[in-house]
């Protein structure tokens, strides 16, 4: 199993963004680096663009 997702509007395309649990995110064009986010940033991230 992955750790990585990636949205289910992206379909089969690999021009998205790929979130990872406990990891951070990573552009699927470039899988071999990503950006850290901790939890509670994340969380402010989801929160804000709810909003």
């Amino acid at each position: 199993m992955s750790v990585w997702r990636k949205s289910s509007y992206s379909a089969n395309s690999n021009d998205c963004v790929e979130v990872g649990r406990r990891i951070g995110i990573r552009d699927s064009k470039a899988p071999a680096s990503h950006l850290p986010v901790s939890p509670a940033a994340w969380s402010a991230f989801l929160r804000s663009v709810k909003s």
